[in-house]
């Protein structure tokens, strides 16, 4: 068997509304899918975000060193494309999402099989997350949005926070946690807001709220401050969707900056550095939940790689892995899958067909795609 060919697709929607994070508000979603097809008519799909540079190098770097090769091949491939992308985790993560599908259709296992099978058949799933929307005020928003979505199932709920005074959001957090009660799962996400002293302050009002953990209070970039920040709270502090590889997220895990560790299967590099960064994670006693933000080829993976992931010890009640379910509007996570994934009692069913065992609808892919 040989690859014929790689084509990518920009995808497009525009939202009826913005939503907004700390920083930055957005009025479409966007993705970058990956089809890698070969020369018996089967064919792996891949996903990841569409950052500047991504599609190139798929296209005019990858695509020539893997037409013509043989797709089970896998680790041959990944290791050649890995050294011509100087580490670009972004466009290998969609590229080894696609050879992993594509490898699991070829030997008829789902990819859980593939590493040996997994550790549960389903995943819990918390909801991410409760946005700040055009014409909406949170500290009416927010609260309604959280229980419409522990309505619908979920048993966690992520929040946006950081785009408004401490003095502002700190009695909203306040309302969403009271609304939800002590059963539910409260999450914040500040993307990048906070500086440290900033931070600090609005860790320790976290705590007495009993909020479960802090993601990303300070810029990302080499998560600087990280280690400072955690030192000084109590609350669990999350980070690492921006670790582009398993060598970023060791120098992390070293310098323990984060008592929660959020590898992104699609933009650290693929199955193989995710995994091996959970392992590490695992020898510093810290937690592995990763982050997935992104349609339904993503989700697949990231339900895969969660399925594969061990508790966090040996005990009956331990803390198992979680999967990051993006519930805002995107017709890639919903409408491109013949059979889009549901939630039941709080959990999503592990995939079991070959390979990331969902069933693309090209017709609409096509529908979406922006040249």
């Amino acid at each position: 068997m040989k690859i014929t060919s790689v084509k990518t697709y920009l995808v497009a929607h525009k939202l009826p509304t913005w939503l907004a994070n700390s920083y930055f508000e957005y009025r479409s979603r966007e993705a970058l899918l990956i089809k890698i097809s070969t020369d018996e008519g089967v064919v792996g799909w891949g996903e990841t975000a569409p950052m500047a540079g991504v599609r190139e190098i798929i296209d005019k770097k990858f695509a020539p060193l893997i037409i013509g090769e043989d797709p089970r091949n896998h680790r041959q491939l990944w290791r050649k494309c890995w050294g011509v992308n100087f580490g670009n985790g972004m466009a290998m993560g969609g590229l080894d999402i696609a050879l992993h599908d594509l490898r699991g259709k070829i030997l008829n296992q789902s990819i859980s099989d593939m590493y040996g099978g997994r550790v549960r058949d389903r995943v819990e799933a918390y909801a991410s997350s409760v946005n700040y929307r055009e014409g909406c005020e949170p500290e009416d928003q927010y609260p309604a949005d959280a229980l419409d979505l522990v309505r619908q199932g979920f048993r966690g709920v992520k929040l946006r926070i950081g785009r408004f005074s401490l003095g502002r959001e700190i009695p909203i957090i306040a309302a969403v946690r009271d609304a939800l009660g002590p059963g539910i799962k409260l999450t914040v996400d500040v993307n990048g807001a906070y500086s440290l002293p900033r931070a600090i302050r609005m860790g320790r009002e976290l705590e007495q709220l009993g909020i479960d953990w802090y993601e990303e209070p300070l810029p990302q970039h080499q998560y600087v401050g990280y280690d400072v920040l955690s030192a000084n709270l109590d609350i669990p502090i999350a980070g690492g969707e921006c670790v582009d590889s398993r060598a970023a997220a060791q120098a992390l895990l070293a310098r323990r900056a984060v008592d929660i560790i959020q590898p992104d299967v699609s933009l650290c590099g693929g199955f193989a550095e995710c995994l091996g960064i959970a392992e590490m994670s695992r020898m510093w006693n810290i937690l592995c939940i990763p982050h997935c933000w992104g349609g339904a080829i993503v989700t697949a993976a990231t339900i895969h790689l969660v399925s594969l992931l061990s508790a966090a010890t040996s005990a009956h009640d331990a803390e198992a892995p979680l999967l990051e379910l993006d519930v805002t509007e995107n017709p890639f996570r919903d409408q491109i899958v013949t059979r889009p994934f549901q939630l039941c009692e709080g959990f999503v069913d592990v995939p079991t067909g070959p390979g990331l065992g969902i069933e693309i609808d090209e017709s609409v892919v096509e529908s979406y795609s922006v040249h």
